[in-house]
């Protein structure tokens, strides 16, 4: 009779623990911190971009139309002040019981604002940035009027289709009211996906 060498099929409670090459540590923990980077960087993209909100009606069309979806920068007013031809999120006299308003700014603290005979003019000037059809309401800006140090005048695009800084209920924007900028649109009827200029 041949005797079977070798172990004995069964449990084995003493096999020899096996090591872990330092190489494999090293390759591990580089991938666990790139993820926790890569988490990181989307923490902070989701909490500075953070806001997504819909345009409500016409006013300014053609580039933004009624419930197209706006990607909101609420960190660049950290870190700067809204320039003319920004387009911004704000909440009339920060009224937080209202919905997000989507509008362009033509004019910054301590400008002179004033519509003649249909144009806009800031500081003595027509307001050339973007073109505008000739306004048929000034609205509040039938008088000229100087903004205070913390005040944006802000008008829709479609401007004889917009309530916007000229109305008595909105007036000028407070800096304290501005929610951010808008950055990013999606793809809306008859527009497409883009970045904001």
């Amino acid at each position: 009779m041949f005797r079977r060498r070798g172990r004995r099929k069964g449990l084995n409670f003493y096999q020899r623990k096996k090591k872990i090459s330092g190489n494999v540590v090293k390759e591990g923990m580089t991938y666990l911190f790139i993820v926790l980077a890569a988490m990181l960087v989307a923490f902070v993209f989701v909490f500075s971009i953070g806001l997504k909100t819909g345009i409500i009606g016409v006013s300014m069309e053609p580039e933004l139309s009624n419930g197209q979806e706006v990607l909101v920068n609420r960190f660049i007013y950290k870190l700067t002040a809204p320039k003319k031809g920004d387009v911004i999120v704000f909440l009339p006299s920060g009224n937080q019981n209202t919905h997000y308003y989507v509008k362009r700014v033509v004019a910054k603290p301590q400008d002179r604002v004033v519509i003649r005979d249909g144009v806009l003019y800031v500081n003595d000037l027509p307001y050339t940035e973007r073109e505008l059809d000739k306004i048929a309401d000034p609205g509040i800006l039938s008088n000229e009027l100087t903004l205070e140090k913390d005040e944006y005048f802000v008008i829709g695009d479609n401007i004889n289709n917009s309530e916007d800084s000229r109305s008595g209920n909105i007036g000028p924007v407070k800096a304290s009211s501005i929610v951010g900028k808008v950055w990013f649109h999606m793809a809306g009827e008859g527009t497409g996906v883009g970045f904001m200029d």
